[in-house]
């Protein structure tokens, strides 16, 4: 059985790999449409409408030699991209989900989605599903990895032009985003959320107080003075023998069914604007695994239930 029929569902496919060292990543958007994504929607009573993909540049193209473009000023083009299509999808009544990509995505898609709440007067609350905190700045980063830096970019820290793409700047505020599933930060991250005072729960949170009870006070937390929530879900919040197709996977995640839960538990609150799912690698995976658990857990975000 499913639930009531979602508005129209817009597809947005972020094909980018700029922002992580492992190269593959940017097949995501295509696992996830050829694990049937557009027809398990369907089956929800929902209008899909397929948007095709936001223009990234290959790797190889980007110039890196002084004076030339970097990796970072590529990401910022393709965000601001994205931020524009996913605050359309919102301003005409659409659910975006936008299927990634390494999480260096979020940086616009959230920004997008802030935007598009901010014009009618309201703020965005803001889930992040992740192993890991993705709130350096290229200035703290030990990798240099972007996809290691969205959530201090929507915060209005790190780089100047990936930080102000959201109107007005920054997308969202320390207290409206909640961390959920942690289990790999670096001590400057950490440092960081500290100082900002973000709610974060760790999988030893989970596995004391149940998913069930994080969850809600995670959404409690993302809703107050909020006009809506965005969820941000990296494959790798998942346990990686679960998910293995990702590019950093971490042991220790996210059930199978924890995944599913954490998914119900949103798309009952009904304030959902719009979602990210990213960082599935199909290079790594095994058989399309990922990506056809992806879709179920996209399902499931949209209303879909077992009775």
């Amino acid at each position: 059985m499913i639930a009531t029929p979602r508005r129209t569902i817009r597809l947005i496919g972020v094909p980018l790999d700029l922002g992580a060292s492992r190269r593959g990543v940017d097949m995501g958007p295509s696992a996830l449409r050829i694990a049937n994504l557009t027809a398990a929607l369907e089956r929800l009573g929902c209008t899909v409408d397929d948007a095709g993909n936001v223009p990234v540049p290959q790797r190889e193209s980007v110039r890196r030699a002084v004076g030339g473009e970097t990796e970072l000023e590529a990401i910022t083009v393709v965000c601001r991209d994205l931020a524009q299509r996913t605050a359309d999808s919102i301003r005409a009544g659409e659910f975006p989900v936008v299927l990634g990509g390494d999480h260096s995505l979020a940086a616009g898609s959230v920004a997008g989605a802030a935007t598009a709440l901010a014009e009618r007067g309201e703020q965005l609350g803001v889930i992040w599903l992740d192993a890991h905190g993705d709130i350096n700045t290229p200035q703290t980063s030990v990798s240099g990895n972007v996809h290691g830096m969205p959530v201090a970019h929507l915060l209005g820290h790190g780089d100047r032009a990936l930080a102000s793409i959201a109107q007005p700047s920054p997308a969202i505020a320390p207290e409206h985003i909640v961390y959920v599933g942690l289990r790999d930060v670096e001590p400057a991250e950490s440092a960081f959320m500290r100082e900002l005072g973000i709610r974060a729960y760790t999988m030893r949170d989970v596995d004391e107080r149940g998913l069930t009870t994080v969850l809600r006070e995670a959404i409690d937390c993302v809703s107050n003075g909020t006009g809506g929530i965005y969820l941000s879900c990296d494959a790798d919040w998942i346990d990686p023998s679960e998910a293995p197709g990702v590019g950093t996977p971490v042991p220790g995640g996210a059930t199978y069914r924890e995944a599913h839960l954490a998914m119900e538990l949103l798309a009952d609150t009904g304030r959902l604007v719009g979602m990210d799912l990213v960082e599935i690698n199909p290079v790594l995976d095994r058989a399309n695994r990922t990506a056809e658990l992806a879709v179920e857990l996209i399902a499931s975000a949209l209303g879909k239930r077992t009775l």
